[in-house]
């Protein structure tokens, strides 16, 4: 690990970034350049006084998780993400097959979307980011570990997952879920984590069973979504999607029409979700 090496990296790559590249705003005027390190600390999902000490070259050895909340944090580019990981004692990861990292120009556009409910996910069904009103709207999706950070795992072996939409909606989710991952699977491999997981939830899933063998493929939502709140009650949103096939992640966006009673209700929402962070 070369301790120095990654401290300066990382203040000079704070230092590059100023409060409107992340969705911050500019505020009073600042004697540093760039962001702070609290704020970057927040951005990063970790405590101010671990990232310090990474920044200060006292730290200890980051792991991999924690190097790659960095990335996304920093906005890192695929070739910062791997100089990052390099000087922290650890080996690239290979880009074929690891896709937790999301393209700084999709952090871009989700940091102008802090007042929408956004996300991006992995072709499996990986949330890796949300906007504090996407938590609001569907719970927080990227608390998950192991192979419950896809939804397609948890719609198949957790019962919870499925409250969130009406029963008469089960069927047609499962059937989409199943074709999507297909998809993903036949595209990426035998040996790539969609087929790994096609056949783990083959096994844990009768349901999941039934619906592979029917090798169904091309099965896709519209661009209506009916969630089923649990505080705002039932509410209709517009889901758009931006792909970045570098990544092969997606960007999905929840929007309503103006004047509308699903809008009001995304309004409420958006209140209700900012009093509980308050709380």
């Amino acid at each position: 690990m070369d301790q120095t090496g990654l401290a300066t990296f990382l203040r000079r790559r704070r230092e590059a970034l100023q409060p409107a590249d992340v969705g911050f705003p500019q505020g009073q005027r600042r004697r540093t350049p760039g962001l702070r390190r609290e704020e970057v600390a927040v951005l990063c999902q970790m405590s101010t006084d671990y990232y310090s000490r990474l920044e200060r070259g006292r730290g200890p050895q980051p792991s991999e998780q924690m190097l790659a909340s960095i990335a996304r944090g920093l906005r890192f580019t695929l070739d910062e993400r791997d100089h990052l990981f390099v000087l922290a004692g650890h080996n690239a990861p290979a880009r074929a097959t690891r896709d937790d990292h999301v393209n700084a120009g999709m952090m871009r556009i989700l940091d102008r979307l802090q007042d929408t409910p956004a996300q991006v996910v992995t072709g499996i069904g990986e949330t890796l980011v949300q906007t504090p009103l996407a938590v609001a709207l569907l719970g927080d999706q990227t608390r998950f570990t192991g192979p419950a950070r896809s939804i397609v795992h948890r719609w198949f072996t957790d019962p919870d997952e499925r409250g969130g939409y009406a029963p008469e909606e089960h069927a047609t989710h499962s059937r989409i879920y199943v074709a999507q991952l297909r998809t993903v699977a036949s595209r990426e491999g035998s040996g790539s984590r969609a087929a790994a997981l096609a056949r783990q939830l083959r096994a844990e899933s009768a349901e999941f069973a039934e619906l592979w063998d029917a090798h169904e493929v091309g099965v896709t939502y519209t661009n209506r979504k009916r969630i089923i709140h649990p505080e705002v009650g039932p509410i209709s949103l517009y889901c758009q999607t931006l792909v970045d096939p570098d990544q092969s992640q997606f960007l999905l966006v929840f929007t309503a029409t103006p004047g509308t009673e699903d809008y009001e209700k995304l309004q409420l929402l958006s209140v209700i979700g900012n009093q509980r962070l308050a709380t």
